[in-house]
């Protein structure tokens, strides 16, 4: 069987006025998981990221440090986020060019929870991705990646929590892809707790995927554990 590790992003920069570059935590906790991939006797024989900066830069952190030259990583960008900041910007708190910065960590995770609740019970601000797309999109993703996943082979893939979370609700559960308020719960418990660079372990055969080990980080410790 192969071995298929999705890898969510480190901390981003809250609050600045580009979210999508690592903050220094980020870019260590990327540095700190390619120390520990090493350690592990982890090679892997592909490194997939999304096209999100976040993605890449935790991709380079993590390559620095665990010293794979043998390839170059590959963006496929279907590993991408959904777009939160669109969804939050109608939120009351933070509509008409309200500053973001204003608020705090705690009331943005309110914020959040509240209009991804409405987005994934089929709620749809303008022309944002709808959140049955977006399954599909992060499933689509899954495929290719599996599909260069040989036997004995490793595959890192770079992401966000956000398409994490699709792939644990769709392989603990595979009845609820067809049931979206069922999908919806499940992701929502598994995107809330997913830890910045933290590492999910799927196991690939000749059936498919399969989740091995979800949201692992023993490679961090104390103010490098963060959730955003």
């Amino acid at each position: 069987m192969g071995q298929l590790i999705l890898v969510r992003h480190g901390q981003a920069s809250f609050g600045a006025a580009d979210y999508d570059v690592l903050s220094e935590t980020g870019r260590e906790q990327g540095r700190a998981l390619g120390r520990w991939l090493v350690q592990a006797g982890v090679t892997p024989t592909a490194v997939i990221h999304g096209s999100m900066r976040r993605h890449r830069e935790t991709a380079e952190a993590m390559l620095e440090t665990a010293g794979w030259t043998d390839f170059i990583a590959a963006a496929d960008p279907g590993w991408d986020e959904f777009d939160h900041v669109g969804l939050v910007s109608g939120h009351p708190d933070l509509a008409d060019g309200a500053d973001h910065t204003a608020v705090d960590r705690r009331r943005f995770q309110q914020i959040f929870e509240e209009v991804t609740a409405r987005w994934t019970s089929g709620e749809q601000a303008g022309a944002l991705e709808s959140y049955a797309d977006f399954v599909l999109r992060v499933r689509a993703s899954l495929e290719r990646a599996t599909k260069v996943c040989g036997k004995g082979e490793t595959v890192l893939a770079v992401t966000s929590g956000g398409p994490i979370a699709v792939v644990a609700a769709s392989l603990v559960d595979p009845t609820c892809v067809d049931d979206q308020a069922a999908m919806a719960r499940l992701w929502a418990r598994f995107n809330t707790v997913a830890v910045n660079a933290a590492y999910t372990r799927l196991v690939v055969g000749s059936t498919g995927a399969r989740m091995l080990t979800f949201n692992e980080h023993p490679h961090l410790s104390g103010d490098l554990v963060t959730y955003r």
